[in-house]
Formats: C-alpha cells, sequence, structure tokens
C-alpha cells in the first residue's frame, strides 16, 4: 500500500457459538478485557467478533495518528490487529544502507503490544518506496543488499510479528500471469525464494507472506501467483500465506471465496490484508468478503486499510468503515453483522499476540473446514486484571481474545523490589486452564501450577521497571482469571 504523501499521484492502481465479547483496550496497567455477558447476544466490536472464530480484524496504522484521540479511541475499541502504514518498508528503516531507523515503526509495536493488538510486518521487500540508495544497486550488490535488508530488519522485530509481508507485489499487471519487471527481480528469479528464506532464518516464528493486489479473483496474476506457491509448497520455500489486498469497488467478484479457497487448498494461510471498498454497493461488498473469509477456514482474518474516510490513500473515495468523524456507516455494521453471523473456526494454526511461536505449521494438501460448535459458551469471566499489592511486584494479567475452548492472554509484571537480571513467575489456575504456546519468555505447567521465566532477553528488570510476556491457552467450562501471583518465589498479592 502506497502512502500517496510520498509523491504528486498515485505510484500504481491500488491498490461459533454467539456470545457477548467486548475487548475494552487501555494501557498496561489495565489491558483488554473480554467479559461475557450471556449466551444470546452479539460480539458489539469487530475485534472481538472476529475472535470467536479465532480470527483478527485489523487496520493499517500511521505512526503520526497515534496523537489523535478519536482515532485512537476507534482503533483500540474495535482492532486487535495493526498494519504500520509506511513505518516498516525500506526507504523507513534503512534510509542509508546499514543505517537502519526503527522509531516510528518501533512506536507502532510498542502500542500494540500495550493494547494487546498482534502486529502484522509491512513490508520488507517491494519495489516501490525504496530508499534512492538501492536504485543504483544491481546484480551480486543488490542481491545482498536486500538479503542484509531483510536480515537485519526481521531481526530487530524477532518475536514481535505475527505475519510479515515478506514480498510485496511482484506480479506483473499486464496479463501475462509472470513477474514484475524491477531490479529485483534482474537479480535472479529466485529472489523471491532467498527472501523468504532469508526472513524464515531471521524470524523463525512469524508467519511469511507473500501480498498482492488485483488476485482477487481467478485470473492470470493470481493464478501466476498460485503456481509460485504451489512450487514453494512442494520443494520446502518457508511460505505460510497469502495476502489479498482488496481494494474493490462495490464489492468482490463472484469467485473471490473460491479464490481464497483454492490458495487455502495448498496448505497456507489466506488473509484479507488491505482491504477498502467504494461505491453504492459498499455496505453489501464488506458484508460479502467477511462472509467469504468467514467460510474458509483458513482465512486467517481481515486488515482494512484506514479507519476513517479521511484517513483513506483513496481520497474522496469514502471506501471505510467509519465516516469522517469516526461515526460507525452502514458498511460497518454490515461488516460486524456478518462476522457475528459465524462462520467455519480458523484452523491454520495458533494466531498470537506477539513474540515467536514455538512452531510454525506448515499443512500440506487440502484443509477440512472445520465445524462451527453449537451450544451456549459456559463462561463469565472476572476482572482481567489482578491487582498490584505486597511491595515486592504486582502483576497485569489480561484475557485479550477468547473464543470456544481457547483464549489468549497479555500478562505485565511490575517489580516493586530490588533490580533483578532473571526472573520466575508462578501462578496457579483456578478452572484447569492449560497454556498451549507461550512467548517471550519459557514455561513449565504441573495440573494447575505454572511457572514462567524469561527468555534471554528480557531477564532484567530495574525497580520500578516491568516486563511483559503472552500465550494461547485452552479452557473448558470457566476461564477465572488467577488470584494470586509470586515473583521469584515472594508473593505479589
Amino acid at each position: 500500500m502506497k502512502d500517496p504523501s510520498r509523491s504528486g499521484g498515485l505510484i500504481r492502481r491500488r491498490r461459533l457459538t454467539t456470545v457477548a465479547l467486548s475487548v475494552l483496550a487501555a494501557g498496561l496497567a489495565g489491558a483488554a478485557v473480554v467479559t461475557f455477558t450471556g449466551t444470546a447476544s452479539a460480539a458489539t466490536t469487530l475485534g472481538a467478533s472476529a475472535a470467536q472464530t479465532g480470527r483478527y480484524f485489523g487496520a493499517a496504522v500511521p505512526a503520526s495518528k497515534l496523537g489523535d484521540g478519536t482515532y485512537v479511541g476507534i482503533l483500540d475499541r474495535e482492532f486487535n490487529m495493526i498494519t504500520p502504514e509506511n513505518e516498516m518498508k525500506w526507504d523507513a528503516t534503512e534510509p542509508s544502507q546499514n543505517s537502519f531507523r526503527y522509531t516510528s515503526s518501533d512506536q507502532i509495536v510498542s502500542h500494540a503490544q500495550s493494547h494487546g493488538q498482534r502486529m502484522r510486518g509491512h513490508t520488507l521487500l517491494w519495489h516501490a518506496q525504496r530508499p534512492g540508495w538501492v536504485s543504483g544497486l544491481s546484480g551480486s550488490n543488490l542481491r545482498n543488499a536486500m538479503m542484509n535488508h531483510v536480515t537485519q530488519v526481521a531481526t530487530h522485530f524477532k518475536g514481535k510479528i505475527y505475519t510479515w509481508d515478506v514480498v510485496n507485489e511482484a506480479f506483473a499487471d499486464d496479463g501475462s500471469g509472470g513477474r514484475r519487471n524491477s531490479n529485483l527481480q534482474a537479480t535472479g528469479n529466485d529472489w523471491i525464494e532467498v527472501a523468504f528464506k532469508t526472513a524464515h532464518a531471521a524470524d523463525p516464528g512469524a508467519k511469511l507472506c507473500y501480498n498482492d493486489y488485483s488476485i482477487d479473483g481467478v485470473n492470470a496474476k493470481s493464478t501466476g501467483i498460485y503456481n509460485m506457491v504451489k512450487d514453494f509448497k512442494a520443494r520446502g520455500v518457508p511460505i505460510d500465506c497469502v495476502g489479498f489486498q482488496s481494494h474493490l469497488t462495490n464489492g468482490p467478484p463472484s469467485d473471490y471465496q473460491a479464490n481464497l479457497q483454492r490458495f487455502a487448498n495448498l496448505g497456507v494461510d489466506v488473509q484479507i490484508t488491505e482491504l477498502d471498498i467504494s461505491g453504492s454497493s459498499q455496505a453489501t461488498g464488506y458484508a460479502n468478503v467477511v462472509k467469504a473469509c468467514m467460510n474458509v477456514s483458513r482465512c486467517a482474518g481481515i486488515t482494512v486499510w484506514g479507519i476513517r474516510d479521511s484517513d483513506s490513500w483513496r481520497t474522496g473515495a469514502n471506501p471505510l468503515l467509519f465516516d469522517n468523524s469516526g461515526n460507525k456507516k452502514a458498511a460497518y455494521t454490515s461488516a460486524l453483522n456478518a462476522l457475528n453471523a459465524g462462520g467455519v473456526n480458523y484452523n491454520g494454526g495458533p494466531i498470537v499476540t506477539s513474540g515467536p511461536v514455538t512452531t510454525r505449521p506448515v499443512t500440506s494438501g487440502p484443509v477440512t473446514s472445520a465445524p462451527v460448535t453449537s451450544g451456549p459458551v459456559r463462561d463469565t469471566t472476572p476482572p482481567a486484571t489482578t491487582p498490584g499489592g505486597g511491595g515486592s511486584c504486582s502483576v497485569a494479567y489480561s484475557v485479550s481474545s477468547q473464543w470456544q475452548g481457547g483464549f489468549g492472554a497479555a500478562v505485565t509484571i511490575t517489580n516493586r523490589g530490588a533490580a533483578t537480571t532473571s526472573w520466575r513467575l508462578t501462578w496457579t489456575f483456578g478452572a484447569g486452564q492449560t497454556i498451549t504456546q507461550l512467548w517471550n519468555g519459557s514455561y513449565t505447567q504441573s495440573g494447575s501450577q505454572v511457572t514462567v521465566t524469561n527468555a534471554t532477553y528480557n531477564g532484567a528488570i530495574p525497580t520500578g521497571g516491568t516486563t511483559s510476556f503472552g500465550f494461547n491457552g485452552a479452557w473448558n467450562g470457566s476461564n477465572p482469571v488467577p488470584g494470586s501471583f509470586a515473583l521469584n518465589g515472594v508473593a505479589c498479592s
């Protein structure tokens, strides 16, 4: 996705069970809270509704908007995934060769981590929005610079990204189904494969995605990408997902869902990555996109490219879910209703808040849709943060998302005692919950007893300092917040 402020014009044509689940976004001391109020009412926000089937609903965000109270209020209420609009692109992160800058991108990641939102890395390699020094390179010099850029940026954000758009828009629009003519392509036809292998080596816990536009239906361009993905999967190239930008007018093509499914059948996730829809049938169009995703078990989620119409790169088209003042539009209601109508549960592998996953699921062959679970959810979640206390530490424990049988949680420790170079946090689950995956630390669990220790990079906590980790877990019947914690053997509450 292009930033229209970067030039005078456009670079290119671009681009279950029903439960009442509400996500309240706040800071570290009061993180996202999931509350169940009954079994018959529907979720009231996009992110909460998507989470009911294990999916996300995200938005593209510029760092410059994080000081806009209205904007941030909508972001933190409605969305549980963030894509940086421009802050992770090559010109932003490496303005001079081997001189890296992450100030704005770190700001967005920090916001996401403190509000229980997942991060999509966008984008490691793209033929546009590159620093001037890249245009003077070719051949092996460009290839080496490309690999170094991927390695450095992916390593900097290692453990904080759910999905990387490793390569963006590398296929041509000429109807041939072939590659775009760029100096990256001129380094050799294997450059995309090399990019994915390099990204995997740098951040093995992240899902790795190819992202493009005008591939929403079955056409020459989407088929060219399909054939590349099929080849990569056959040869073990580490590709996990394909992103469909979906910059649409009125709605998706009639074969949209079928196209998503044919990619999913290759054993990759599909993700709607930059959705915006203009035109008189906008509300119906949003509903149809959501329904298509909900009907494909490996459709991990949807991201809209902006929040309010005034934030859109499609000036004057009013293609988003909120009007210029931040009011919900008819398109918002239709999208939310389609989410709440349910669908097959996402089954492409864990969606985590942040941090490395322990395995990178790569499924081969057709994916069988998971059935929708019927019947009431029997959970009533108590307040999601434990109070601080005791003098040595305080702990904020929050349930950031919850679905039938599973949940995601975020934990922030504040050290109120002497500075420490390593930490160990223990607690007891009250209803038989189990941790299935944890990031930014290591864990052991014996029955209901849980012990989490620091990772190699976050063991030091100064007096008054904080550290955070997150995990996915399983629950059955109820999911109460633990009543007490101990840090290095000393009770926090």
